[in-house]
């Protein structure tokens, strides 16, 4: 049975992987930026694997990191060709959220799944849309194309990431309104708010932070240590939640997976905690059947089982 912890010698690796310093200058970022908006996502395209050379050569941590989860997704050990395509797929979709925030998705060939049993949910009243890091949760923006009226705010934790997201921010300011930060004493005061008004909010389900309270649970033949929050926001406020996966397949192709995952989410105190904690096991099992399905596509650079 998943079980309620405390912080772990895995949730401080984690935490040491938060504190580290971002790697590459903002001004290559902004000049990389400006040279793939100017001549367009293919020549862009070009400067990804020697990226990936850079990052691999000089990411002991992470390279290690990469092993250990493609050994368990893939079920054999992985080569260098392996852990080149993890951090390729990596630096495509980062490289593919330039054209995504300054709305260019002629670029895409994007195929959605599950969009119309999770959208009766999605609208009309609040929703929680729980992502992970794998795949893309900005190809996310596409799903204009095939609807405007649905109002999703993002839950994100950017301290991070500052360096990368002021770059990314800067193409599209507007969608600064739309991100809640986590971590703030008014963050789940605009969650709520937001829920209330019956609009979206996005959340990821995999990664922990140092002040989360978490499940450990079982994923890909190991412990791990998941947040409970997500599923404890919906319970506390009643509101269903929907899975998403935006799985990039090569190329110029994503495909949306929605997942209607909860509705009855509104359940009595003394059964709470029991039921968030096999919440965010069938989580850890979704998750874990969608890195069977793009096994390249998770992005957790860091150690990450409790081992």
């Amino acid at each position: 049975m998943p079980a309620l912890k405390q912080n772990s010698q895995g949730s401080q690796d984690r935490q040491a992987w938060l504190a580290q310093r971002e790697r590459g200058s903002p001004l290559a970022m902004q000049a990389l930026a400006w040279v793939t908006l100017k001549f367009g996502r293919p020549f862009g395209r070009l400067f990804l694997p020697p990226i990936c050379l850079y990052f691999i050569v000089f990411s002991v941590a992470g390279r290690r990191s990469s092993r250990d989860y493609l050994r368990r997704v893939l079920g054999r050990a992985p080569g260098w060709r392996d852990v080149l395509r993890h951090y390729h797929a990596f630096a495509s979709t980062v490289h593919d959220r330039l054209y995504l925030l300054s709305g260019q998705y002629r670029y895409f060939d994007v195929r959605v799944q599950g969009f119309a049993e999770a959208e009766a949910l999605m609208r009309g009243r609040g929703c929680i849309l729980l992502g992970s890091h794998l795949g893309s949760f900005e190809v996310l923006r596409t799903l204009g194309m095939y609807t405007q009226d649905l109002t999703i705010n993002v839950l994100m934790h950017e301290d991070n990431a500052n360096k990368i997201n002021g770059v990314l921010h800067s193409l599209n300011p507007d969608i600064k309104p739309r991100v809640i930060p986590m971590g703030q004493p008014d963050t789940l005061l605009k969650v709520q708010e937001c829920l209330e008004r019956g609009e979206i909010v996005g959340m990821l389900g995999d990664r922990t932070f140092s002040s989360d309270k978490q499940v450990h649970c079982q994923f890909l033949g190991g412990e791990v240590a998941l947040p409970q929050g997500p599923l404890a926001v919906a319970a506390l406020l009643g509101v269903p939640v929907v899975l998403f996966f935006g799985l990039y397949r090569g190329g110029r192709r994503y495909d949306l997976h929605f997942e209607v995952f909860e509705t009855e989410t509104a359940v009595p105190r003394a059964e709470r905690s029991a039921r968030i904690a096999q919440w965010v096991q069938r989580y850890a099992d979704r998750l874990a059947h969608y890195c069977r399905l793009a096994p390249y596509n998770w992005f957790n650079f860091y150690p990450y089982w409790n081992e």
